[in-house]
């Protein structure tokens, strides 16, 4: 696959892709690089063998050049100690189509499948197809489906809105920073009223990547939510802990506490219920269209889905402080504002 896990700092691992140093210039690591490939403005840089993209980047960030490691990012129904629980069959959940909104959603994912919640709609055509069985071993890939759950979500939660998917992450539920960084420079030019980052990753000296941040910041108004990780830690998870966007914990089924395996701490700052979802999923034995799944990926999508739709009546940035306003509802210690599901 591809992945090497590093440890910088000594209890504090992250996973790279070895050998590759991300750059906003092609020449910074030159005495490195054996070739050097664009990435929307930026720079991929093939180190040579034995080099270390971690401590290159620690150097070059000393002196103050604009890189990182090619951060792994991955879907967060995983709990990092093992699986929180794969997605379980379900029975089709209530679902109403509701009238079209003006409201624009951007899901960076998976991609989608055909389904009847989907068909008909005009965000649909072109979409990006998601990938169920990439080894053909007859099984249902690890995250496959991962993107038609959280869509379904959201129009549950955001009737009628508009949804822009690309795919970032494979049927595992594996991508990197370099994929995500493509695919935001597709989408600068597009209106996103709200963008919606169900993935994440450890960086290997906990700070964000300035890259990545720097390609968020090409988003000024657009409300960005991201999950928190199912880290069942308070270690910051990114891009979720940078400060412009809505980093969401999970509670747990009855919405009482915090999910065992949700991220949690200062940096977090809203949470929804992100056990026992049921949603929109793929059309492969044992599943018929529907599933229940866990994870802080789907209690983002219940955030994004409510700012989505309060923004039907106001501007997307007003939305996300009428729907994060504490003096309006509860607020659970380390997990920020409590936002409730719609069904």
């Amino acid at each position: 696959m591809n992945v090497q896990a590093v440890e910088h700092t000594p209890g504090r691992s992250a996973l790279i892709r070895p050998g590759v140093l991300l750059s906003r210039s092609p020449v910074a690591a030159a005495r490195w690089t054996q070739a050097v490939e664009s990435v929307e403005g930026l720079y991929l840089l093939r180190l040579a063998p034995g080099a270390d993209p971690c401590e290159i980047a620690a150097t070059l960030s000393a002196q103050g050049h604009e890189v990182s490691p090619n951060h792994v990012v991955t879907g967060q129904p995983l709990f990092f100690g093992g699986p929180t629980g794969a997605p379980r069959p379900a029975p089709a959940p209530a679902y109403e189509a509701g009238a079209p909104s003006r409201v624009t959603v951007g899901l960076l994912d998976t991609g989608l499948v055909r389904h009847p919640w989907f068909e008909g709609q005009q965000w649909f055509t072109g979409r990006p197809e998601e990938v169920l069985d990439a080894d053909g071993d007859g099984r249902l890939d690890q995250q496959a489906g991962h993107g038609t759950f959280i869509a379904g979500l959201l129009l549950r939660q955001a009737p009628g809105v508009r949804l822009r998917v690309a795919r970032v992450l494979d049927s595992e539920g594996v991508g990197d920073e370099a994929g995500v960084l493509r695919a935001l420079g597709r989408l600068r030019d597009v209106r996103l009223d709200v963008l919606l980052l169900s993935f994440g990753c450890f960086t290997y000296d906990d700070r964000p990547s300035p890259l990545l941040e720097r390609a968020l910041a090409g988003f000024p108004d657009t409300v960005i939510v991201a999950c928190a990780g199912n880290t069942a830690s308070s270690r910051p998870f990114w891009p979720a802990a940078l400060p412009r966007v809505i980093a969401v914990g999970a509670l747990n089924s009855t919405e009482t506490g915090r999910a065992r395996f949700s991220a949690f701490g200062p940096w977090v700052d809203a949470c929804a219920r992100g056990e026992d979802l049921t949603s929109s999923f793929v059309d492969f034995h044992p599943f018929r269209n529907y599933a229940c799944w866990d994870g802080t990926s789907f209690a983002a999508a219940i955030v994004a889905g409510t700012i989505a739709a309060t923004a039907r009546h106001m501007s997307a940035a007003e939305a996300a402080d009428h729907v994060l306003d504490a003096r309006r509802g509860t607020r659970f210690p380390d997990l920020g504002v409590f936002v409730p599901t719609s069904h």
